[in-house]
């Protein structure tokens, strides 16, 4: 799956995430305009790493904030057992999302 997203989907997760102007132009390239990431590596002289993590750091924030409606982002530390149960609970919700 290609990470894509709408120019109000990139406003809207940049929106007050501390990055630089940098990470920001090739952020919206990838992820709006659709160049590949090779092409900032060439042009900015930037190592590939570098290129992949700006664009990770703005997709995290996309995906930080894009929730379907009614559902809730959570975090706990778990025994492994329950852990385990919290994954597939996961994955069933989204495969039930998925087919909506």
């Amino acid at each position: 799956m290609k990470k894509r997203l709408s120019e109000a989907q990139f406003q809207a997760c940049i929106k007050g995430l501390e990055v630089g102007q940098q990470t920001i132009e090739i952020a919206h390239g990838v992820l709006v305009q659709g160049q590949p990431q090779a092409s900032f590596v060439v042009s900015l002289g930037l190592s590939r790493g570098a290129v992949s993590q700006a664009v990770n750091r703005v997709w995290a924030a996309f995906a930080a904030t894009n929730l379907p409606q009614g559902y809730e982002r959570v975090s706990a530390v778990l025994p492994e057992r329950q852990a385990y149960i919290v994954k597939k609970w996961a994955e069933d919700a989204k495969k039930r999302e998925s087919k909506k």
